[in-house]
């Protein structure tokens, strides 16, 4: 099982730490960073944030040979596990990459994730520990062993379904709901404190409900869990569709506040941060589902 472990090395540098242990690894083990995220097409160079590559087998040091800008050769002898670890930085606070600092963290696995050639198709675990006290995880990825906060262990089948499920931490605000059955989860960062999160998660229920019906009807759909992620900043709007979550961004200042029973009346820009939601949603089937078979593996 190909094994990585993430920790917050520096947040005021805004700096993640990634140690990668490769059981019996190739002579010549090739690893390598995305270029692009799913959902987003356009080349982002993940590697120009990777910095500190360093590879060991047992206690002997190895050699790596970077290839081009985003892969790396490690000259291994035996079968000794290979263990990589790296520095990534991370302060592009939006949905594609990573972020961190004093008070939050977010990542997606093509920012953080090396590759592993050759071993695309085994099980990746992803171990979090060490998080600053009263953060807690949020993430559609399947635990294995976490604490009351999220800490620990996390398991992908195969690298593909690894990087297709990013990573919140911090002191967010969290609501659970079901549609059509389907345990959902809404976690909110940065929101203001009299933002009305049972608003949100009555409306989210419904748009939940309205798609899951018009593509499965009464069936249960592909999915056990959704999660969405919003991100609420000073100003900003967009989303990143993924397998069983969504990431999302948005102005705090949309988000509906609690307001005397009875009233009902919706800002426009919440009536758009809806619009959103029901937008990412949808690509659940349409896109992650439904799509040229090309795009069928990372």
């Amino acid at each position: 099982m190909i094994s990585f472990r993430l920790e917050i090395a520096d947040a005021h540098a805004h700096l993640f730490r990634v140690t990668l242990s490769v059981p019996q690894p190739a002579p010549e083990q090739r690893v390598s960073l995305p270029a692009w995220i799913p959902g987003s097409y356009m080349v982002r160079e993940f590697a120009r944030h990777l910095s500190g590559l360093t590879a060991q087998q047992g206690s002997r040091e190895v050699a790596l040979t970077q290839l081009d800008k985003a892969t790396w050769a490690a000259a291994c002898t035996g079968k000794g596990a290979l263990t990589l670890s790296y520095l990534v930085y991370a302060f592009d606070n939006s949905v594609r990459t990573a972020f961190l600092d004093a008070h939050r963290a977010f990542f997606n696995g093509t920012s953080v994730f090396l590759r592993v050639h050759g071993r695309e198709a085994e099980p990746q675990r992803v171990e979090l520990r060490a998080l600053p006290k009263g953060w807690r995880v949020a993430t559609a990825l399947p635990s294995v062993k976490t604490d009351a906060r999220g800490q620990g262990a996390y398991e992908a089948a195969n690298y593909d379904e690894l990087v297709d499920h990013p990573v919140e931490m911090g002191t967010f605000w969290r609501g659970e709901f079901k549609a059509a059955g389907i345990a959902h989860e809404f976690v909110v960062a940065g929101a203001l404190p009299d933002f009305d999160g049972d608003r949100l998660l009555a409306d989210a229920t419904r748009i939940c409900e309205a798609e899951i019906n018009f593509w499965h009807g009464k069936k249960k759909p592909f999915f056990k869990r959704y999660v969405f992620m919003l991100n609420a900043v000073d100003d900003g709007y967009g989303g990143l569709e993924h397998r069983a979550c969504t990431a999302l961004i948005a102005a705090r200042r949309v988000l509906q506040p609690r307001v005397k029973s009875g009233a009902n009346d919706l800002a426009d820009g919440y009536v758009t941060l809806l619009g959103l939601i029901s937008h990412e949603y949808f690509h659940t089937w349409n896109v992650k589902r439904l799509r040229p078979a090309e795009f069928a593996s990372f």
